[in-house]
């Protein structure tokens, strides 16, 4: 009986110490997610300045200037799941880059002081973007290794944990970039003369 006692007893405290393992995993994954979203605020907060800024030169970029304007309100107006703001703003960093090559064709927006701040600022907050994901794909490797992993897995499918899906590039960011042309005002390449 003792023994039964015994074994029992360790049984519930390793269960313990793997679900509070657990926890502290899903809770590191939120803590990096939320990391993400700071910086993303900050991304929405120049979003308009950098908008304005360039469509005093650009009026034909008009409908990147909607949807970005856009999509920074969806982003902002919450509700959206971790998925749905993972695609918001991969869209939302597609336009940027495409504002940013417009840029290419206007050398006295070039030239603004205004407009170099703000690329500087945005250029610093994505390079902040870029380290905060990568902290939350570590720690949802972490806590996929958890789940997925015995003894932790039983405990996992016993209490609900499921794994997280990782942030992943943009295709267009996985290619090759294409250094002998670059894109016209309208999207399509350029080819140099």
């Amino acid at each position: 009986m003792e023994i039964a006692i015994g074994v029992a007893v360790v049984l519930l405290l390793a269960f313990v110490f793997i679900f509070n393992g657990l926890v502290m995993r899903r809770n590191r994954c939120e803590n990096a997610f939320a990391t993400i979203d700071v910086m993303l605020k900050k991304r929405y907060d120049l979003i308009p300045n950098l908008v304005a800024t360039v469509k005093g030169y650009a009026k034909h970029e008009s409908e990147v200037f909607r949807e970005v304007t856009e999509l920074r309100a969806k982003a902002q107006a919450g509700g959206l799941s971790t998925d749905e703001t993972v695609a918001v703003n991969n869209r939302i960093t597609e336009l940027l880059r495409r504002l940013l090559v417009v840029v290419e064709d206007y050398p006295e927006l070039k030239a603004s002081q205004n407009f170099m701040h703000l690329q500087r600022t945005l250029n610093e907050v994505e390079e902040q973007l870029s380290a905060a994901r990568r902290a939350f794909n570590a720690a949802v490797m972490d806590l996929n290794n958890a789940v997925q992993m015995f003894p932790s897995s039983v405990v996992a499918s016993m209490t609900g944990f499921r794994e997280r899906r990782f942030l992943q590039a943009l295709e267009e960011e996985r290619r090759t970039p294409d250094v002998g042309g670059r894109l016209s005002p309208h999207g399509d390449r350029e080819r140099p003369s």
